[in-house]
């Protein structure tokens, strides 16, 4: 009887030892490294050892949920055939050498929450259909050498928290769907080429505790609805064409910390804060 229940407890160590991810989504991680050059990453896989001691990779139910391979000098490009991974729930690929665009098979990670690419040197547009991918939480692409507007499809993220966006060479006009991101907290734009008025309607960002817009060429005069949101605590226009009371501004803006807008009226008469149409 004692042989016997060795013998169970040894099976399922086995079982809990062996068990492993699909072929499809193995095969997908195997492609990862070899367009990434894996034998020259600083933490690389062995890939004949299971997937679930492969550096930075995380396995839930036998399905990979988390990719973090941050600072691991990733050289290359992202494979199509990522969609394969389809219960990812976080992709942390930044601070390595990445380039390309951003392959199409991206919006087939449905269960994605976190998407992080910043300091790479990705190009092309931000996916279109990016607003398909209702669970994603934070969108980070600062820092790379993304083109083109801002996805209006991401004002239908629902859980949306971080939009951090800064220094690429996105054009264009803020969409008027971010007003619907009411989960949002950071909004971080800055360093890119965007254009136009504040819309008023961003004033409904009632969680919204940072907006960085400095370094663009936004322009016109400062909306009052900016004053509605109270859980500011870094507000940066700087390096725009706006007018406006800033002072004034800042006195509605209770837990305002960081606050970049000088009063450069030096004649004493400060614009008023006007509502801009959305």
């Amino acid at each position: 009887m004692k042989t016997l229940k060795i013998t169970l407890l040894f099976c399922l160590i086995s079982v809990f030892s062996f068990a492993e991810v699909s072929q499809k989504q193995k095969s997908a991680l195997v492609d990862l490294y070899n367009a990434t050059n894996g034998d020259a990453w600083n933490n690389s896989w062995d890939l004949d050892q299971p997937v679930s001691d492969w550096y930075g990779i995380a396995i839930e139910n036998e399905e990979v949920v988390s990719i973090d391979l941050m600072f691991n000098n990733l050289t290359g490009y992202l494979p199509e055939s990522i969609s394969e991974l389809t219960s990812l729930k976080n992709l942390n690929l930044a601070f390595n050498n990445l380039e390309g665009e951003l392959p199409d098979a991206l919006i087939s990670l449905i269960n994605l929450e976190e998407l992080k690419l910043f300091s790479n040197r990705f190009s092309g547009e931000i996916p279109s259909k990016i607003g398909n991918l209702k669970k994603l939480v934070s969108i980070e692409l600062y820092n790379n050498d993304f083109v083109g507007e801002i996805p209006s499809s991401i004002g239908k993220l629902p859980k949306l928290e971080k939009l951090m966006l800064s220094s690429n060479q996105l054009q264009g006009r803020l969409p008027s769907s971010l007003s619907s991101l009411n989960s949002l907290k950071v909004l971080s734009l800055f360093d890119n080429n965007l254009l136009g008025t504040i819309p008023s309607s961003i004033g409904g960002l009632s969680k919204l505790e940072e907006l960085v817009l400095s370094n663009n060429a936004f322009y016109g005069e400062l909306p009052n609805e900016l004053a509605q949101l109270t859980n500011l605590k870094t507000l940066l226009l700087g390096q725009n064409q706006f007018k406006g009371n800033f002072a004034v501004l800042r006195s509605k803006l209770p837990n305002i910390v960081d606050f970049d807008l000088e009063d450069s009226n030096s004649k004493g008469s400060l614009a008023t804060l006007d509502a801009e149409e959305d």
